[in-house]
């Protein structure tokens, strides 16, 4: 069956939006999860030239993105990688995780495949929020660990719910993934919400000193696939 190309999505979902009951107010929406592309634009940037997607939902009230390489084609082993918001790391350089660098490789990668999706899901702080982010980061300063720092805010260890970035992907015509991550739980959650994973791709980038704790919580206690066998090979 054909997939509609972007364009033909944004009119039927601009036209569905014009005749929804309550256009303005997706949060009463009835349905479980809604998701409506509204905007496209061309994206140029340092890393390559992308189309960039907007889409609306009535689950958490959040901007999501889509940053698109090529076509969607027929939707198959579509590499992508969901990139959970991190304003520390990805727009001021922090050193303290690996968010910024495993972004601009997900963006250099899909380039160089010339088919490919960066999904930017605003989860800053695995689901807690940027300002709950920086309790962590104090927490972590007196010793705490990522998890642990989540657990004494009163979160759970990882917060973030996949439900709207499946429903994007598949929104635009993706059925399964080649999913640029070290995190099998990811994998797993993509596929409980219907969106195949054809692979897992390794996302592991040299650790430093300042990111090195954390990268060695994400092995031990998320159960992230990682070597660590590589430090001390990106400057801090």
């Amino acid at each position: 069956m054909r997939v509609p190309d972007i364009e033909e999505i944004i009119a039927q979902d601009i036209g569905s939006m014009r005749s929804c009951g309550a256009p303005a107010a997706c949060a009463d929406c009835s349905e479980e999860v809604c998701v409506r592309l509204v905007s496209v634009a061309d994206f140029p940037s340092e890393y390559g030239r992308f189309r960039i997607l907007g889409f609306v939902n009535n689950k958490d009230d959040k901007d999501h993105i889509v940053v698109l390489k090529g076509e969607i084609g027929d939707g198959e082993g579509v590499l992508t990688r969901i990139h959970s918001a991190c304003l520390t790391g990805d727009s001021l350089g922090s050193l303290r995780c690996d968010c910024g660098p495993q972004l601009h490789s997900a963006l250099r990668a899909i380039e160089k495949e010339g088919r490919g999706i960066v999904l930017y899901h605003q989860a800053e702080g695995r689901g807690i929020g940027l300002v709950n982010k920086l309790r962590a980061y104090a927490l972590q300063d007196h010793g705490y660990d990522t998890l642990d720092a989540n657990v004494a805010l009163g979160f759970k260890p990882d917060e973030r719910d996949y439900s709207v970035p499946a429903a994007m992907l598949r929104r635009i015509g993706v059925s399964s993934v080649r999913l640029l991550t070290n995190n099998p739980e990811k994998v797993s959650e993509l596929e409980r919400h219907g969106i195949a994973v054809e692979e897992r791709v390794q996302h592991e980038l040299p650790a430093q000193a300042h990111d090195k704790f954390y990268l060695e919580t994400k092995r031990e206690k998320f159960g992230h696939l990682l070597s660590l066998d590589h430090e001390g090979k990106r400057s801090s």
